[in-house]
C-alpha cells in the first residue's frame, strides 16, 4: 500500500579459469577478504516511536504489532506499508530520511490510516503534501528519477502512425516550430487508462499503443500529443505547497485545438 497513488536481477557470468600448467609450479593464492556487507538503512528508534504513537491514536485498543521500517533507494518518493504474519513492514524512500519530525508523523499517520481504512486527518495530509511539493524536494525527486530510473523506449514509428511526424506537424502549426522535440515512444501495452504522459525527468512523451490503429482518427492522436506538448511549454508549477499541472495558460491553449470536441468524444469511447 502506497502513500498517495523493480528491482532488476543482475546476470551472473561465471569466470572461465584455465587449468594450471603442469610444468609450472602453482603460486599459492591468497584467500580473498570477505566483502563488507552493505549496511541496511533501517529506521532509527525515534521513527519507530513515531509510528507507534500514530498507531495508538488510530487504534487505541489494539496491541501494537512489531514494526520493520527501512529506507530504500527508490526511483521516486515511494512509501509502502504491509501487514505480514503479524508484523508491519514499512518501506520509505531514502529521500524522506532527513524529513522533519512533523513530516514523519504525517507519513506514519497517512500510511496507517490507509492500511486500516481510517479517515486521514487533513492536517497530516497537508503537511506531507507541502513537504514533497517544496522546491528542494521536487528538485531532488527529479534528480533521483533521472539517475536511478530506467525508461523502456520503443521506436516512434508505429504500424500506422509515426510519432515524430505527428509531433513535427503540430510543432509547425501551433508552436511556430520552436518546441524542442523530446524522446517520443509508444507504451509497452495497449493502455486505456493512461493514454499518454510527459515524463519531465527523462524528457519523454509516451503514447499508448491503443492509438496505433488504422481506425484511429488523426484528430485523436494529434490532440493527445498536443496536450503532452503543452506540458513541455507549461511545466508544472508549485503554488502554496500544491502542484499546478494544468495552469490557466495551459487550459487556454488547449482550447485552441480545432477538433477538440471530436477528439475528446473519441477518447471517451475508448
Amino acid at each position: 500500500m502506497q502513500l498517495f497513488s523493480s528491482s532488476a536481477t543482475p546476470s551472473l557470468f561465471p569466470a572461465h579459469e584455465l587449468p594450471p600448467s603442469p610444468t609450472l609450479p602453482l603460486t599459492p593464492r591468497h584467500p580473498r577478504k570477505p566483502r563488507a556487507a552493505k549496511p541496511k538503512s533501517t529506521a532509527p528508534t525515534s521513527l519507530i516511536a513515531v509510528f507507534e504513537e500514530q498507531y495508538r491514536e488510530l487504534r487505541p485498543r489494539a496491541p501494537i504489532p512489531p514494526l520493520d521500517i527501512r529506507f530504500r533507494r527508490f526511483t521516486s518518493l515511494n512509501t509502502t506499508i504491509r501487514l505480514r504474519e503479524g508484523r508491519l513492514h514499512v518501506r520509505l524512500s531514502d529521500l524522506l530520511e532527513s524529513a522533519p519530525d512533523h513530516v514523519h508523523h504525517a507519513i506514519a499517520h497517512i500510511l496507517l490510516a490507509k492500511l486500516y481504512k481510517k479517515p486521514i486527518a487533513p492536517s497530516h495530509a497537508d503537511r506531507y503534501r507541502r513537504h514533497v511539493s517544496s522546491e528542494a524536494i521536487s528538485r531532488q525527486a527529479e534528480h533521483i528519477r533521472q539517475t536511478r530510473g530506467r525508461k523502456r523506449l520503443s521506436a516512434p514509428t508505429g504500424h500506422h502512425y509515426d510519432l515524430n511526424e505527428v509531433f513535427e506537424s503540430l510543432n509547425t502549426r501551433f508552436f511556430h516550430g520552436l518546441l524542442g522535440r523530446p524522446t517520443l515512444t509508444w507504451s509497452a501495452h495497449h493502455a486505456r487508462r493512461m493514454l499518454g504522459h510527459y515524463d519531465a525527468a527523462h524528457n519523454t512523451i509516451v503514447v499508448s499503443r491503443v492509438f496505433d490503429r488504422l481506425d484511429t482518427p488523426r484528430c485523436a492522436i494529434e490532440y493527445l500529443l498536443y496536450h503532452e506538448m503543452l506540458h513541455l511549454k507549461h511545466p508544472v508549477r508549485v503554488k502554496a505547497g500544491r502542484r499546478c499541472v494544468h495552469s490557466r495558460e495551459f487550459q487556454a491553449e488547449e482550447r485552441l485545438f480545432p477538433e477538440l470536441e471530436a477528439a475528446k468524444a473519441y477518447l471517451k469511447r475508448l
